[in-house]
């Protein structure tokens, strides 16, 4: 499953705030159609065989099509201040 960092998380929860007050909308991390190597967030309602990344409170954050998540296996999601982007990264162990 993907790893979602603290601060990636932070992001994403303004990110939903400020896009959307639909409690059953979240974002989900799709392929471009037009670039398939690239990477997409969309707000979207969450489907059978999602898997979802929740924050502690409970609050649905990211969707995974099942398919894409065992792409994105072993993957870090973080939110990169410099950038002012999201960031997918190999884990890197230490």
């Amino acid at each position: 499953m993907l790893i979602v960092t603290p601060q990636a998380k932070q992001k994403l929860v303004e990110a939903l705030h400020e896009n959307t007050h639909d409690p059953c909308l979240a974002i989900r991390i799709t392929v471009n159609p037009k670039a398939p190597r690239q990477l997409d967030l969309i707000l979207d309602k969450e489907k059978r065989g999602d898997f979802v990344v929740k924050t502690n409170e409970g609050l649905k954050l990211l969707l995974i099509q099942a398919r894409l998540a065992s792409r994105l296996e072993g993957l870090v999601l973080d939110y990169e201040d410099g950038l002012q982007d999201f960031v997918i990264a190999e884990l890197t162990r230490h």
